[in-house]
């Protein structure tokens, strides 16, 4: 039976979301892999990879909040706006004050207008902006708004902070920092990055990559993977006989009993008598829903 769900990787520095999805795909023996929310290649931390058919179910993660621990180092810019960019300013004496960043900080918090890295993932005209970058072509990305739901000031030791940010999806920490430098005269980059969430995927239940291969050549490899039908979780379970799986997968609406879920319920999971997802089923009237997303039959 081929292992499906989702597997929280703690990705390592230096590699790029992509070198740990295909490394994945080794591991796992399946080309349907895919990951949840790029992390910079000197960023480690929370990677949710889907495997298999919970590569469908992305889209209901896209709007997932994540948190990172940040730390900055101020004193001079980047291109990249982090430790491996050329410097973009000279260095200078800092002398960080943890009043002076706290007052500095109070700007970033809630909505803010920001404008992501050129060395970055965003598009211009369907192409990254970091493959532009690398052309030597000029790149101006425009502003964006992203909402900042928590900024903490952690720590402050010499030239270094370290702060914890809680945020919307499209967030770039590597903005926060080099902004954080302007604001206070003295430029500043990211030194370590790392994401602690990604979502309802939290850092305490990741899985190294080395931790993986040997669960792989243990026979427990299913031990790090979360299965589809306890994803989404905020999706209520409507266990469903053999004959409406059947229907589900013919694309025909389904209903659910009121003493089961609360009228009005937006999304449900319909899961199989093997406790398999079958399908995810968004409402259509009270008690009736449509499957939207369609697990294959196994």
């Amino acid at each position: 039976m081929s292992l499906e769900g989702i597997v929280i990787v703690d990705k390592p520095a230096t590699w790029t979301s992509h070198d740990a999805v295909a490394k994945l795909r080794g591991i796992f023996g399946t080309r349907r892999v895919g990951h949840l929310g790029t992390l910079d290649p000197l960023a480690t931390g929370v990677l949710p990879v889907m495997i298999g058919q919970a590569t469908r179910l992305a889209k209901f993660w896209e709007d997932s909040e994540k948190a990172y621990d940040a730390l900055i180092r101020f004193g001079f810019s980047t291109t990249t706006y982090d430790r491996d960019g050329e410097p973009t300013s000279e260095p200078v004496e800092t002398g960080l004050v943890e009043s002076q960043l706290e007052a500095a900080l109070v700007a970033f918090r809630g909505q803010i207008e920001q404008v992501p890295p050129a060395v970055s993932a965003r598009k211009i005209n369907g192409v990254p902006a970091y493959k532009l970058v690398r052309k030597n072509i000029e790149v101006n990305l425009a502003a964006s708004q992203v909402t900042i739901f928590e900024l903490s000031l952690l720590s402050v030791e010499g030239n270094l902070a370290r702060i914890f940010v809680r945020c919307s999806p499209g967030t770039y920490i590597r903005s926060i920092a080099h902004d954080l430098g302007q604001v206070l005269g003295c430029g500043a980059h990211i030194q370590e990055l790392r994401r602690t969430a990604s979502g309802p995927f939290r850092i305490e239940a990741a899985s190294t990559l080395d931790q993986l291969q040997e669960m792989k050549g243990n026979g427990h490899l299913e031990n790090a993977l979360l299965p589809m039908a306890d994803l989404l979780p905020m999706f209520p379970k409507v266990f469903v006989d053999d004959l409406t799986v059947r229907h589900i997968r013919q694309g025909r609406d389904f209903n659910v009993s009121p003493f089961v879920v609360a009228s009005g319920t937006r999304c449900v999971k319909a899961v199989g008598s093997d406790g398999c997802l079958v399908a995810v089923g968004r409402i259509v009237i009270p008690n009736l829903y449509h499957p939207e997303v369609v697990m294959a039959d196994a």
